[in-house]
């Protein structure tokens, strides 16, 4: 029988620190290591979003930490998710079901609203029932914060650092990135600006993104033991050659963003409102084509293939083509042989006309679409979230393939039409469109992480890839990248310290 582990927490100086990278990397070490490890972060706030087995919507970054942890995602795991849908406002997602769209000021002062029973919802009440009920089924939990602990101006109304780990009684370790500069006072900073009883809670310090020679930082590790009475419990290296799926789109600053010469290019739309892009990690890894993200109406035209991603705000995002000429980019593409495919918002946006009657995106009522498939789209209050099995449509007894859908709108034939099917489900009807194998439509996220798939879309262009190309095994490449990562981590931080203090009563 294992002794019983403290929940732990990892809390950062700042956004960006590594704190999301780090959970999966302790999930799949707790793992490893014989223990049945859940991640956990109270509130998220993300336009990458996943369905649980149970239909429900969590945020991206938690169902990546479960799959570390080789353990199905569940609401409980980030029982908050806040979707922006502008500079200031946020769709809200409350155990899995859309609240709605609520103005960012009013969430973060009130941090509760009236529910549709007339009973006031208590964020801070509901995120501690969700860990509560999590803790009861797995140890131990690796919980994560969220930006900088030492925003003074929002501890009232904090519900995913300390005060989540005070009612957790977690161990807290501090992450802070070195590669940004000034460790030492967002470190140091970080911890001073805790209460007491605070302070006691945070454990340890991990830097993070160190790049060089680590015995270079011996004397700083020294150094910030001293100034700040706790021990560094490990120096995590800058790596490469370990590819995780990002919690967000800055991720997208690195990314190719040019087509390539000689190469069989597929270029992702390059939206403003671009959501769940973790669709084309597939694809960016596949040594037969080169995948690059733009908006440049010349890279399009040089494309083969172009996809339509998913979007936060579909009729804004389809204004904003028409108007720089991206739509028109596209259409023109598809004339001249460019497979284009579209992915949920994408999907929607190369039908006839998208319509929004309720403005539940915003002030635009009605927008044509760019015309490439028979289909219109209502958007609808509904927000339909679920996982899905099916098969393609063109080989009804083939592989059963697995995909999400997160989306809020219903797209119909256009009157007069009968448009063919893309895909067919476990019941044997029909979903998405397709035109013809070079153009076509689905609601399905996760469509591209299938081996079938990816070869229908390849297909047409059998040529040029060569026979000897065989099709890339997305879900074998995950698990070698968590074990990498694991092994990383465990290679940088003191993992015995590190369970010394998690069995500290």
């Amino acid at each position: 029988m294992k002794e019983r582990l403290h929940p732990m927490m990892l809390a950062g100086t700042g956004s960006d620190v590594g704190k999301s990278i780090l959970a999966t990397a302790f999930c799949r070490i707790f793992r490893q290591d014989g223990y049945r490890p859940a991640p956990f972060k109270a509130q998220n706030m993300a336009l990458n979003s996943y369905a649980t087995p149970e239909g429900l919507e969590i945020g991206r970054a938690q169902a990546v930490q479960a799959e570390a942890a080789g353990i199905p995602c569940h609401t409980d795991m980030n029982p908050l998710l806040l979707k922006p849908s502008g500079e200031r406002s946020s769709q809200v997602v409350l155990n899995g079901r859309v609240l709605g769209n609520r103005d960012a000021y009013d969430l973060w002062r009130l941090r509760g609203e009236p529910g549709t029973d007339g009973r006031v919802i208590d964020f801070r009440q509901e995120v501690c029932a969700a860990f509560d009920r999590l803790s009861a089924r797995y140890e131990p939990i690796v919980m994560e914060g969220a930006g900088s602990i030492s925003e003074l101006n929002l501890r009232d109304s904090d519900l995913v650092n300390l005060p989540m780990a005070r009612h957790a009684d977690a161990d807290v370790f501090l992450v802070g990135d070195i590669d940004r500069g000034g460790v030492f006072a967002s470190v140091y900073g970080s911890i001073a600006l805790q209460s007491p009883e605070d302070r006691r809670r945070i454990k340890g310090i991990i830097i993070n993104k160190f790049r060089g020679d680590l015995r270079l930082f011996d004397q700083g590790r020294k150094m910030l033991e001293d100034l700040c009475g706790v021990p560094v419990l490990g120096v995590v290296p800058y790596y490469t050659g370990i590819h995780i799926e990002e919690e967000d789109s800055m991720d997208l600053a690195s990314k190719s963003r040019q087509a390539a010469h000689g190469r069989l290019n597929v270029a992702v739309v390059l939206l403003r409102h671009l959501s769940n892009f973790t669709d084309f990690d597939t694809l960016e890894h596949d040594g037969r084509v080169h995948l690059f993200y733009t908006n440049n109406t010349e890279d399009l035209l040089k494309s083969d293939i172009i996809i339509l991603p998913g979007s936060k705000s579909t009729l804004d995002d389809l204004y904003e083509l028409r108007r720089n000429g991206v739509a028109q980019a596209i259409v023109k593409a598809r004339r001249q042989g460019t497979t284009v495919l579209g992915i949920c918002g994408g999907y929607q946006m190369m039908g006839m006309e998208v319509s929004d009657p309720l403005h539940l995106e915003g002030g635009i009522e009605r927008m044509p679409g760019l015309g490439l498939l028979p289909v219109a789209t209502v958007m609808s209050p509904e927000k339909i979230t679920r996982q899905t099995r099916f098969r393609l449509a063109s080989d009804p007894e083939g592989p059963w393939l697995d995909g999400y859908e997160i989306h809020m709108g219903e797209s119909r034939p256009w009157p007069g039409s009968s448009p063919a099917v893309l895909t067919l489900d476990e019941n044997g009807r029909g979903g998405g469109c397709m035109a013809d194998e070079k153009c076509m439509g689905t609601y399905i996220h996760g469509i591209l992480d299938n081996p079938a798939f990816v070869d229908k879309l390849l297909r047409p262009f059998a040529d040029r890839i060569g026979e000897a190309s065989r099709p890339f095994d997305y879900r074998a490449f995950k698990e070698k990248q968590y074990d990498l990562l694991a092994a990383h981590v465990r290679q940088h931080v003191d993992m015995n310290l590190i369970y010394q203090i998690l069995r500290t009563s």
